[in-house]
């Protein structure tokens, strides 16, 4: 009995715990191995070349996620970084199976987070999201991820989306670890109608899947191996969205323009019609 158990305490009543065993036992054993090996991946990563260059951008979060998705199994080694922005880096990375992916890495203090609040605002899925810089950023990188998702359940050749984890995004590499693919920009197109009729049916894809891209041009159409990929779709809107008509006709003025470059004759009110003329599906169950 209880009393029985006190009387039997050195010690005042309420010091029956002061003879619990506090030794080590395999769990605090296996918590500071991890410590350490934690501690050590923060130092090499932060020592590594394509990290220094920002040097103060990624706060120690950052690298815990990094460090999660190492152990999780989904990266195994660092690259250089692909790209550089306000908001986030780009890496190169070897996942555990020997894939090579991109991890796509947003800045917590990122400058021009306002922009994405533009974006999320008027988003049903990120209703109530509070202010701050932080949730702003995890929001965007999630939305991302979902994005990618969507779009490329609906047929769009995108990034495949592999995982989140916090404000990192792993996804498939598009073109070769020392070699990223090209942008529309940086090529010259063979067949340039061609090229147009594909992301045509994209966009009209996008918005059968109940997305608007938001920010589509030839900087974000990337090509290699003879395919288009649509890139950055951090920023896609569903069509739910007050400015989705607006960044839609945006969309479709900087696509005709860049293809009536190429001797296309591509026309922003009927690339907007084409895009419209099926059904948007705003849970984004769209079919073929």
């Amino acid at each position: 009995m209880a009393g029985e158990f006190i009387e039997e305490t050195e010690g005042p009543a309420g010091d029956e715990w002061q003879d619990l065993d506090v030794s080590d036992d395999e769990v605090d054993r296996i918590t500071r191995r991890q410590d350490r090996e934690f501690e050590s991946f923060l130092k090499r990563l932060k020592d590594a070349d394509q990290f220094k260059v920002q040097e103060g951008a990624f706060d120690d979060a950052t690298f815990a996620a990094l460090y999660k998705l190492v152990q999780d199994g989904y990266l195994a080694a660092f690259g250089g970084p692909i790209s550089t922005g306000k908001e986030a880096n780009v890496y190169e990375a070897a996942a555990a199976d020997g894939d090579d992916v991109a991890v796509k890495v947003y800045r917590i203090n990122a400058s021009n987070f306002q922009h994405m609040r533009d974006y999320l605002e008027g988003d049903p899925r990120f209703e109530g999201i509070r202010g701050d810089k932080k949730a702003i950023v995890l929001a965007w990188t999630r939305k991302e991820f979902a994005n990618l998702a969507r779009a490329h359940d609906a047929g769009v050749r995108v990034p495949n989306p592999i995982v989140v984890q916090r404000n990192v995004l792993v996804m498939e590499l598009i073109g070769e670890a020392t070699d990223p693919a090209p942008t529309l920009h940086d090529v010259t197109l063979e067949n340039p109608e061609t090229a147009y009729d594909v992301v045509r049916e994209y966009m009209q894809r996008l918005f059968g899947a109940g997305l608007v891209h938001g920010d589509l041009s030839e900087y974000n159409i990337v090509v290699h191996d003879g395919e288009l990929t649509i890139i950055d779709v951090g920023q896609a809107v569903t069509v739910h969205h007050g400015n989705a008509e607006e960044f839609l006709r945006r969309d479709c003025e900087n696509v005709a323009a860049f293809f009536s470059r190429q001797g296309v004759d591509a026309d922003p009110d009927a690339l907007y019609d084409h895009v419209t003329s099926v059904d948007a599906d705003p849970s984004g169950d769209a079919g073929d």
